[in-house]
């Protein structure tokens, strides 16, 4: 199983990747959520120009947010500046839209938006609100085309999801559960959060929270958008996230669930996150070595060939090291 690292992007992002690549992780995969993080193709341009082998990718690009002839002249571009080391991840949305007060997509459009994506990476024409597009780019502009050896995997959790990854993708990342399923790609990723914890360290402790409560917070940000009140309640700490983020008007509380989405705990949601801190050892990687360890073998067994892990807090070359530093112990 390769183990990768993802990122709540950030200005320190290009710099945090160069240390993963000499930590050893296979893959940096950087978030799209343009309310919230800086440009993503910036940021991995610039990561391009300070490293050498380490894999780069957004994870995940939601059509919506740009036409398809852009994300494949971006995926281009960065194909030229790290030949042979680009992926991209394509799925129906999350916070790049509920931070706009929009739904995640239908997969239908998700489907059609990647043979678009695909076709124009190859080089072929292809058809887009009504009329014909290709990728017309002069020698030297981007990488030539076919650009066959760019992965486009499939960000999804659920069946639709799964049957376009089936159909269309090169693998298929899933986040919380693994993805499981016939005749779903080989390559199955996993983006899982969490922190090492230290000798005597408990789920509640600052520093753990720090490193790893955001994982807790956003199991509310999503329950509370996909199932409202009751979802979110029946989680420990739920009602009290829920009660707090109710007293933000509804016409803006889109805005504030998803603050420093994660990033951080912020103070809004800190009492429930304290609260269920216990959770943390259960829904994330937030484990001793020895536990972790076997965490992930469990994880491999279940058929995951990627485990993506997202560092977060005030230290996150240290999260990053300590990680990789157990996973291979």
């Amino acid at each position: 199983m390769d183990i990768s690292c993802a990122f709540a992007t950030s200005l320190d992002t290009p710099q945090q990747i160069a240390i993963a690549e000499e930590l050893g992780y296979r893959r940096a995969w950087c978030y799209d959520s343009p309310a919230l993080y800086p440009d993503v193709w910036m940021t991995l341009a610039l990561a391009a120009g300070q490293t050498s082998t380490i894999g780069l990718g957004p994870a995940v690009l939601i059509p919506s947010l740009r036409h398809p002839m852009v994300n494949a002249a971006a995926i281009a571009t960065l194909a030229a500046l790290a030949p042979g080391r680009v992926s991209a991840a394509i799925g129906a949305g999350f916070t790049g839209r509920y931070t706009l007060g929009q739904r995640a997509m239908r997969w239908a459009d998700v489907a059609e938006y990647v043979r678009v994506v695909r076709a124009l990476l190859r080089g072929d024409e292809a058809s887009w609100e009504g009329t014909v597009i290709r990728m017309i780019h002069p020698e030297g502009f981007v990488a030539e085309r076919p650009l066959s050896d760019v992965p486009i995997v499939i960000g999804a959790d659920g069946p639709k999801g799964y049957a376009v990854a089936r159909e269309l993708g090169d693998g298929v990342f899933g986040a919380g559960n693994p993805p499981v399923g016939d005749g779903l790609p080989e390559w199955r990723g996993l983006l899982a959060f969490g922190t090492v914890l230290q000798d005597g360290e408990t789920p509640g402790d600052e520093r753990v929270l720090d490193a790893a409560g955001h994982a807790f917070a956003v199991l509310f940000h999503a329950l509370y958008e996909r199932g409202g009140a009751a979802g979110v309640d029946a989680v420990p700490g739920g009602q009290t996230w829920r009660e707090a983020i109710e007293e933000v008007p509804e016409d803006r509380r889109h805005l504030a669930i998803h603050e420093e989405h994660l990033v951080t705990v912020t103070e809004r949601d800190r009492p429930a996150v304290a609260e269920g801190a216990d959770v943390l050892a259960t829904m994330t990687l937030t484990q001793s070595r020895t536990d972790l360890r076997s965490r992930l073998d469990e994880l491999a067994a279940a058929g995951v060939t990627e485990l993506v892990y997202q560092p977060a807090g005030r230290d996150i070359p240290g999260e990053l090291e300590r990680f990789i530093d157990a996973a291979g112990s």
